[in-house]
């Protein structure tokens, strides 16, 4: 089902040589999502199904996203805040048909679609996605280089009578004639006179901000005497693609949490590991017992094990304004990926200042960061909170990991904390 207008670009890119023969035909498209209607300090949390994606058996590089308005002009964060985007993988009966329309947090039901998570290593309900962003997705690389990918679409990895398609949720706040822009971004309850979540439910108590209390359709307080125009507004997102081969290198989609806390239990087929990741959690305003020289700063670590380990390849975090950067360890305490926040200074689309508007990336030369079957690794995230505290701040970490490397293997050296800039990768 088609719903937006799609642009297909054949790119070439060179080959490989160090890898034999790698991808020379990397194809893009670039999509829109479904019209999304906002006014000054609304919310919309979408979920669409069945959106434009590449179809068969291929290889993702890449995947980038923006919010346009209706001419396709790049709509700045202190304008329409986006929160996040997400991209799920499901797999539907033939005979289903899906509407584009579903929004808000409705979900299909649970019998008519079958959901394809990544490779870990939180719990079922959470954080799923193959690709996801926020406020930074403009200023941060996901190009996966070659000779890997991401595959998708192996009709032996598909039931018989079922199809593969793709949805996306989008959380977007306008902010304009906000009382409090950053309170508003932060979804303080108390700016979006919330005391229920979307379901009903009371919030638990010192719940201050987060999540549930700026989802769909919810108001942030505006200034008194405001007033504007709804407008309409758009996911623009961009896909490359490779013709999956056997020279194409798999690798593995992992997102950890800092919040994620792991409790083993044992049943008659073995230890369970059974993780908790909530997503979100609060960053209290500076005390002297937080202080780093003249810096207030908020620390939260978790160590969690890995049951499945491979080569990285590609590793960046996600975090939300007041975040000073985030560190990987390996459980010799090796720096696996360190990954910073750059804030804007301007006002411009891509540069609004005091938002993230990028987060670095690590591409470490192939073979020379490798995580270990069953290793512990330590994710660290840390956040000023020098002027204020924060709510519902995120400490996510994402990682490629490719569980072998090409025919011509690199000679595997010892862990390094050093990474290499993507296009020097292969020189």
């Amino acid at each position: 089902m088609c719903f937006a207008l799609a642009i297909l670009l054949v790119l070439f890119t060179p080959n490989s040589a160090a890898f034999g023969k790698t991808e020379n035909n990397v194809k893009s498209a670039v999509f829109l999502s479904p019209k999304i209607e906002l006014g000054p300090g609304s919310v919309a949390n979408k979920n669409y199904y069945d959106i434009d994606f590449p179809r068969g058996h291929v290889a993702l590089k890449s995947f980038n996203a923006e919010v346009v308005d209706e001419a396709g002009n790049p709509v700045p964060l202190h304008e329409t805040y986006l929160h996040h985007w997400v991209i799920m993988r499901y797999r539907q009966p033939k005979r289903v048909t899906t509407n584009t329309g579903y929004d808000g947090h409705r979900m299909l039901q649970k019998s008519d679609i079958a959901m394809v998570r990544n490779s870990g290593i939180c719990q079922k309900d959470a954080l799923g996605q193959y690709f996801g962003l926020g406020s930074e997705t403009r200023g941060t690389a996901t190009y996966i280089p070659d000779p890997f990918g991401i595959e998708i679409g192996n009709p032996e990895e598909i039931p018989d009578g079922f199809e593969e398609k793709w949805m996306v949720n989008i959380h977007a706040i306008d902010t304009r004639g906000a009382e409090d822009r950053k309170g508003c971004t932060e979804c303080w309850c108390n700016l979006y006179n919330v005391t229920k979540n979307e379901y009903g439910k009371p919030l638990k108590p010192g719940y201050k901000g987060g999540l549930y209390c700026c989802y769909d359709h919810t108001q942030c307080k505006l200034r008194e005497g405001f007033a504007g125009p709804k407008r309409n507004i758009y996911l623009r997102y961009t896909v490359k693609w490779v013709d999956w081969d056997n020279f194409v290198v798999p690798v593995k989609i992992y997102i950890l949490d800092v919040t994620d806390t792991l409790q083993i239990s044992d049943s008659s087929k073995g230890l369970n590991q059974n993780h908790d990741c909530k997503v979100e959690y609060e960053v209290e305003s500076c005390s002297t017992d937080h202080m780093d020289g003249n810096e207030c700063v908020h620390v939260r670590r978790t160590s969690l094990p890995m049951q499945s380990g491979g080569y990285v390849i590609y590793g960046s975090a996600h975090q939300h304004s007041g975040g000073i950067g985030s560190t990987l360890y390996g459980q010799d305490g090796s720096v696996i990926c360190s990954s910073i926040p750059t804030y804007g200074n301007g006002t411009e689309a891509g540069n609004e200042a005091d938002y993230i508007v990028g987060m670095s990336t690590c591409y470490p030369k192939p073979g020379s960061v490798k995580i270990g079957n069953g290793e512990t690794v330590t994710l660290e995230s840390i956040y000023s909170s020098n002027k204020r505290g924060h709510s519902g701040v995120m400490g996510l970490f994402y990682l490629l990991v490719a569980e072998q490397l090409p025919q011509q293997q690199f000679r595997h050296s010892t862990r390094s904390s050093y990474f290499l800039d993507m296009n020097n990768i292969f020189i």
